[in-house]
């Protein structure tokens, strides 16, 4: 796969830039979405029949699906809000992208990382009349059983992130 650093050539290298910096932004766009609970804001940045898989491995299917899922969440109680640290983007062919992230979540009112909630994100993106959307996002559990290092790792780097942007 290649990487936007690993393009070659100036156009090559300008594309991928340009790609990279519209994908990222459509990370952001999503946790920005969920930070700000709109559901139909997060809904939007997927394709039609985009797919969402939750941290606890609940499927939603479709742009529809994953606003009323949302909308539910959102209405039922107070969520924590994202602190995201993209890790990567390739491109592993023209009009498709994979974003692989790193978030931890403070929970309402809090000041700090909750680690317990710590995910790794992977997103799938596909270019569909000259923007990006998102296809597939997929969130894994942080755990890393029987590695603590890891997760305080995981977890000072996100609350570095965190405070970074809190200035």
């Amino acid at each position: 796969m290649e990487t936007a650093a690993g393009s070659s050539g100036p156009a090559a290298g300008n594309t991928r830039t340009t790609a990279d910096n519209e994908v990222r932004e459509l990370y952001h766009a999503l946790l920005d979405g969920w930070n700000r609970r709109s559901a139909g804001n997060m809904a939007a940045l997927f394709t039609r029949d985009g797919n969402s898989i939750g941290f606890d491995g609940s499927m939603m299917n479709g742009a529809a699906e994953i606003e009323s899922t949302i909308s539910l969440i959102f209405s039922g109680h107070q969520t924590a809000s994202y602190v995201g640290i993209v890790r990567s983007i390739s491109f592993p062919k023209p009009g498709v992208a994979l974003l692989l992230a790193v978030v931890g979540m403070v929970p309402p009112g809090g000041s700090d990382i909750k680690p317990d909630v710590n995910a790794i994100q992977s997103v799938v993106a596909v270019e569909e009349n000259g923007a990006w959307r998102i296809a597939l996002l997929q969130n894994t559990p942080a755990a890393f059983h029987g590695r603590p290092e890891a997760v305080e790792a995981l977890t000072g780097e996100l609350r570095r992130a965190y405070h970074a942007d809190s200035v």
